[in-house]
């Protein structure tokens, strides 16, 4: 019979409940918003993106971990599900700080304002359950796991999304050498961070010919001390033309921008 191939263990589990929990909450958060269609700027599309996405690949975890198939498919599997997991952690406590700070506010009322209410408290449940995943998923000192699976891959995840969000608010024109040099920084990083995660889910850093190790030693010091560069030169260069005076320094805006 097809049943007895099927891991039900998985579904019992406490990282399998979880799952469970994930499904229902983005499901509701996402039919809630769509059923008073609160979704109409580019804040509510990004929300409805990160429930949809959390949804749908929580939900294909879930069947390939039943059916045995992700066994079969060429990839590190509890790096790629650490890595979503945290992923997902972030994606979700952006959209429930985010959203209601939009959507929620002092014109709302009635059914509409309820549903939206209901969407953000299932989505910081939906955080909650992504968040204690990562908790009970990730590799203790002196266990053998997966890279994504440790506090160094995890942190990983967290700078790429990090970079992400810091390009999606970075202004368009930087007229300076040194603001160059920032975003060229933020660009380097993610691209390299980006690449070791991709590496790593697909189990080819083994075939490198470099230790890796040392090499994440090395990067690591390096994009620190570079990190440090930004951290002093794009403050300087945001806030050098703005006025001395107290009172006008709210209402200004750097030139830069």
């Amino acid at each position: 019979m097809p049943f007895r191939n099927m891991n039900f263990k998985s579904l019992i589990s406490p990282v399998g409940i979880l799952r469970i929990l994930q499904v229902v909450f983005s499901c509701i958060s996402f039919s809630l918003v769509a059923s008073v269609l609160a979704y109409h700027s580019s804040y509510g599309a990004w929300s409805m993106f990160t429930w949809c996405l959390c949804f749908a690949v929580t939900i294909c975890i879930i069947v390939l971990e039943l059916t045995g198939l992700y066994q079969k498919i060429p990839i590190s599997w509890e790096d790629f599900t650490s890595a979503f997991s945290m992923l997902a952690s972030l994606m979700l406590l952006t959209t429930s700080i985010m959203y209601p700070a939009v959507y929620l506010t002092g014109t709302c009322s009635g059914n509409y304002c309820g549903c939206l209410a209901g969407a953000t408290v299932t989505s910081i449940l939906c955080f909650f359950a992504y968040a204690i995943e990562v908790g009970l998923t990730r590799a203790k000192p002196g266990e053998i796991s997966g890279f994504l699976s440790t506090i160094p891959g995890l942190l990983k995840v967290f700078q790429a999304y990090v970079t992400c969000v810091i390009f999606s608010i970075l202004p368009g024109r930087y007229p300076y050498a040194g603001l160059q040099w920032c975003v060229a920084v933020y660009a380097i990083c993610f691209i390299i961070t980006t690449l070791i995660i991709i590496l790593t889910i697909g189990r080819l850093l083994p075939r490198l010919p470099v230790n890796f190790e040392k090499v994440l030693i090395g990067y690591n010091i390096l994009s620190v001390a570079m990190y440090i560069t930004v951290a002093v030169i794009w403050p300087y260069y945001c806030f050098k033309d703005q006025p001395t005076r107290p009172s006008g320094l709210l209402n200004s805006q750097p030139r830069v921008f």
